[in-house]
């Protein structure tokens, strides 16, 4: 670990890594022994040696090379101090001990016998300015090493070497700080991935102690089926260490670069029967998994399978099949509970983009109103198209999906019509040439909500470009889209609308 102080003043830096291991003893009432962190004697190349037994785990030793100030303490609740409970503490040594310990001053909040079940060391280091850096060096092995830092440097000068190949083979042509850009970027990605826990049931009902009764019918009360014990993609694994839905479709566009398995696993995983709704709605974000976020999880499918045929040579259709019949309950979810109207014209709410409109999207509007969504109607649009593509895809190997992608570039054509002007109160404003939100009084008046932002633009997102070979399989998709074409323009160009500048909504065959 290398630390650097980029500012023009020398400084000292504290520097906590820690060992701890999960709390499962608690939850499980007792069912699991509980793990154990050490002090051992430590070899000779080494300042301190830390043993960590665990039943199913195993034993390891966590090694330091440079000198620490070690502290242990339990990974417990502190029930007296943290207000979740309001009763005693089992026991002293609970998991705010280091914070109380570094910051407060209390010497007695860490466990002087040097034992626990979570462990830090402590680093005060002085690190001159302007770039100057500081280094401390650990290594956590499976089995007790006599040398534990022996050939370190010539591991990391390895893998470092093994990384610069691998992204210069990834942009061979790019100049060295696009490369580095890119570099950085994925290795962001990567960074983010975390381990994300949450059992929506027992977290309703309590798990040591009994929930508070207003917890029980709060937030997420009707995502009881909800059970996450996986490795997920967060937004940030720093600021933003959370789940978030729509965030993951667009990183598994970006991760299947360097990881495609995993990018496909992550979109798999967002539509297990214990993530999607029994209803078919993808699950927002953790503090509220009924928020709706935008549909761009089929986009995300098409990039992920379309990055795999190039990297591979390989076209994964069972990938597609299995995503497919997941999204479409999504998709009837949209269609179903999105569009109270059924005019084709959508209302999403908040849709995760923030400061897009003069009002709380996510808030409902008073009595007998209702809000018509540009970008809600335009993200369906673009889900239907992305829907037609994937069943079509799919027609290669079994041309039963003709009849879905038919289904689908039909609903596409609908809201696209919806978009257009095909309405008694369009989206599309004629005077501005502007995509815009419409507010509905409970008589049927109409009042557009005169803002320029990413909700008149979001329509533009629905387009397609479909390879000619995937027609050859789909005889009735391909004659219903040349009816179509020969309705609307001499050529090959399909649009959802009599006026291209009303609508981007379009299919383009080459």
């Amino acid at each position: 670990m290398v630390v650097y102080n980029r500012g023009p003043e020398a400084a000292t830096l504290d520097i906590i890594p820690q060992l701890w291991f999960r709390n499962t003893w608690s939850w499980d009432d007792g069912a699991e022994s509980k793990p154990e962190l050490r002090m051992i004697d430590a070899p000779k190349t080494a300042t301190f040696a830390i043993r960590a037994e665990h039943p199913d785990l195993g034993s390891y030793t966590w090694y330091g090379q440079q000198p620490a100030e070690l502290l242990f303490t339990e990974n417990d609740s502190n029930s007296d101090r943290d207000r979740l409970w309001r009763v005693p503490s089992s026991q002293p040594y609970v998991k705010d001990a280091f914070h109380r310990y570094l910051i407060q001053g209390d010497q007695t909040a860490i466990n002087p016998r040097q034992t626990g079940t979570k462990s830090a060391a402590v680093y005060r280091l002085a690190v001159g300015p302007n770039g100057r850096s500081a280094q401390v060096d650990l290594v956590l092995s499976a089995k007790p090493l006599a040398k534990p830092f022996a050939g370190s440097y010539a591991a990391f000068a390895k893998c470092r070497a093994e990384a610069d190949r691998f992204y210069t083979e990834l942009l061979p042509e790019a100049d060295t700080e696009d490369r580095r850009i890119m570099r950085q970027a994925l290795a962001g990605m990567i960074w983010c991935k975390q381990f994300f826990h949450y059992d929506v049931s027992r977290w309703l009902t309590g798990d040591q102690y009994p929930a508070a009764l207003n917890r029980r019918y709060g937030r997420n009360s009707g995502w009881r089926h909800f059970q996450a014990s996986d490795v997920i993609s967060m937004p940030d694994s720093w600021e933003y260490p959370w789940f978030a839905a729509w965030d993951l479709a667009f990183h598994c566009a970006a991760l299947a670069l360097v990881d495609v398995d995993f990018a496909k696993d992550q979109l798999e995983l967002l539509l297990k029967e214990y993530y999607l709704h029994p209803n078919g709605q993808i699950p927002a974000y953790e503090w509220a998994f009924g928020d709706v976020n935008p549909p761009v999880h089929a986009m995300a499918v098409l990039k992920v399978f379309r990055a795999e045929r190039v990297q591979r040579g390989i076209a994964d259709i069972g990938f597609l099949q299995r995503i497919f019949h997941k999204l479409m309950l999504n998709f009837a979810w949209w269609i179903n509970r999105k569009d109270k109207d059924g005019h084709n014209v959508f209302e999403g709410g908040f849709l995760g983009l923030d400061n897009i409109s003069v009002f709380d999207r996510s808030r409902p509007l008073p009595d007998g109103f209702s809000l018509k969504q540009a970008d809600a109607t335009g993200w369906m649009a673009m889900f239907a198209l992305n829907m037609t593509v994937i069943a079509l895809k799919i027609c290669v190997e079994d041309r039963d999906y003709e009849d879905m992608a038919i289904q689908c570039f039909q609903q596409f054509m609908n809201i696209a019509n919806a978009l257009g002007g095909d309405v008694s109160v369009p989206l599309w404003d004629e005077a501005s040439g502007f995509f815009k939100d419409v507010v509905m009084e409970p008589n049927g008046t109409p009042h557009r909500i005169d803002v320029y932002s990413w909700v008149g633009l979001i329509p533009l997102f629905a387009s397609e470009v479909i390879d000619q070979r995937l027609l050859v399989h789909v005889p009735r998709f391909r004659a219903m889209l040349r009816r179509h074409a020969m309705g609307l323009f001499q050529g090959n160009i399909v649009c959802a609308c009599p006026e291209m500048r009303t609508t981007a909504a379009s299919i383009y065959c080459p």
